[in-house]
């Protein structure tokens, strides 16, 4: 193995890489549904399955990705994950049957679950906090033009080859992928695992698996479904059994107790209630621009690209923001700027254009780029090194619960409605009430992310590279953190600044 090149340049290289990966496959799959379902003569609805099961067992693989990267090291777990995605890739594209398809999916889900956690964690390890802040600017471009550009790509492949070249255009990029993580990429291990919390293990897997499969099912099956109900009500009862055994043990697979630091407490509480109206709004606007507009999919899709601009545009001012005025205001005026945008969407009718539906997008973008940074670096701010693997796993479990959550609730909003007589489809004001209450979502989640303590973020991100931070006192009672992890390995700002 050679390491020439600096892990400052690899780790990004792998994180743009696998990002950009796992967001494309995910919204590439649902264009080829349809194809799916006439290759195998079988109903769109049918195929639920092969949506569902993604989500669930990257939820069970999670809560063991930090033990996994502490017991086998960060480029082992990431290459064998990427190696195991790369493959499943294409188990799916060859899939002969519905069954197999699902099953090929279900691993590539559960590798997911290990690539997410793994390649943050090797980010925040590399990198320090005030990096972070300017390399977000250049790591947002992937993630945007991934979900812009998936939809149009999965058209083409379907449309010109078959739909198994939705999975199959991973290979490359996986493989390419691995090549460069096995010459260049070296290993990242600085802290020894514990005993392995088997019990605690089992427990959370099993409760985030069942819960995800509830959450995401809810909508296509209904929740007043049997499968549904006790879905959702067993994984609720795991979930309180898995916090108890957690917060009991020494070493535990989740480190609950992070969440004593109330920096990290209430940025991963305003990303778990923010994905809600961000996300939300990008499924539901689709939605609104085919059925109430009477709208292509090739316009809908025009509409959402316009997201991604504003969300660039945005990033470059709040990296260079972010030391300045703290990740309080900009999360905050962000997510009213999410609210504004939800309300001007709540005014579309039927005789809104096209255009008017890509500014709103576009304005719906802005607001976004002043969400999505700021909380995930601020999160790490207090969060000792031999931390960061445990703090990566829990950003993701709640970032990926809010990513269900958001059409979850979008499809249960538009279902309280009654269609009418002659519709297939949700009445336009079904839409225009969903838009009022993801803002006011959004809105209730501004007002708490106004509330959070921002002091230590400031400082974390005013330290110059290279340079080593003085300590800096305690925060206020209040504010203290009261775990283990909260007091050791931190990174401050030689230059203090103002208290929150």
């Amino acid at each position: 193995m050679s390491t020439r090149i600096s892990q400052r340049y690899v780790v990004p290289i792998m994180t743009v890489s696998i990002t950009f990966i796992c967001i494309v496959d995910g919204a590439i799959t649902t264009v080829a549904l349809p194809s799916i379902a006439r290759q195998f003569d079988l109903t769109a609805a049918s195929l639920s399955s092969v949506v569902v099961v993604y989500p669930v067992c990257l939820g069970i693989m999670i809560p063991s990705s930090a033990w996994l990267l502490e017991r086998f090291g960060g480029r082992r777990m990431l290459l064998w994950s990427l190696g195991v995605f790369t493959a499943a890739s294409v188990l799916c594209g060859a899939a002969p049957d519905l069954p197999s398809l699902v099953g090929a999916r279900a691993l590539q889900g559960l590798a997911a679950g290990l690539l997410t956690p793994t390649s943050q964690a090797l980010l925040f390890r590399t990198f320090s906090h005030s990096e972070q802040v300017g390399l977000s600017r250049l790591l947002i471009i992937p993630q945007q033009i991934a979900p812009a550009v998936a939809p149009l790509l999965g058209g083409v492949l379907v449309t010109g080859l078959s739909w198994r070249w939705v999975f199959y255009v991973n290979v490359p990029i996986g493989a390419l992928a691995m090549v460069f993580g096995l010459l260049f990429l070296a290993e990242h291990r600085d802290h020894a695992p514990g005993r392995l919390d088997l019990r605690g293990l089992l427990l959370s897997a099993a409760a985030t698996g069942t819960l995800m499969y509830g959450v995401c099912a809810g909508p296509d099956l209904g929740w007043s479904r049997p499968l549904v109900l006790a879905a959702l009500s067993g994984g609720a009862v795991l979930l309180v059994l898995a916090i108890r055994t957690e917060l009991r043990v020494t070493e535990p697979v989740l480190r609950l107790r992070l969440f004593r630091d109330r920096l990290f407490r209430d940025t991963n509480l305003i990303s778990l209630v923010g994905f809600v109206p961000v996300l939300g709004a990008m499924f539901l606007t689709p939605l609104f621009v085919q059925d109430a507009l009477g709208g292509s999919a090739l316009a809908s899709g025009s509409v959402t690209f316009t997201e991604s601009f504003g969300v660039l545009l945005t990033m470059q001012v709040v990296g260079v923001l972010y030391a300045r005025i703290g990740p309080r205001v900009i999360i905050g005026t962000g997510l009213l700027g999410v609210t504004a945008a939800l309300l001007l969407f709540a005014t579309a009718d039927a005789h809104t254009g096209l255009w008017a539906m890509r500014g709103y997008m576009f304005l719906l973008g802005l607001a976004m780029g002043a969400f999505f940074m700021p909380t995930t670096i601020a999160s790490f701010t207090t969060v000792a090194k031999a931390d960061v693997a445990h703090a990566a796993t829990l950003n993701t479990v709640v970032r990926q619960t809010g990513a269900a959550l958001a059409p979850a609730t979008v499809t249960t909003l538009l279902v309280l409605h009654p269609t009418g007589a002659g519709r297939s489809g949700p009445p336009l004001t079904a839409y225009q009430h969903s838009y009022l209450a993801l803002a006011l979502i959004a809105a209730a989640a501004a007002v708490f992310a106004f509330t959070m303590p921002d002091a230590g973020a400031r400082k974390a991100a005013a330290v110059t590279d290279g340079a080593e931070p003085d300590p800096v006192p305690p925060p206020a009672p209040e504010e203290a953190p009261t775990g283990a992890a909260a007091g050791a390995g931190r990174r401050r700002a030689a230059r203090t600044g103002p208290r929150s």
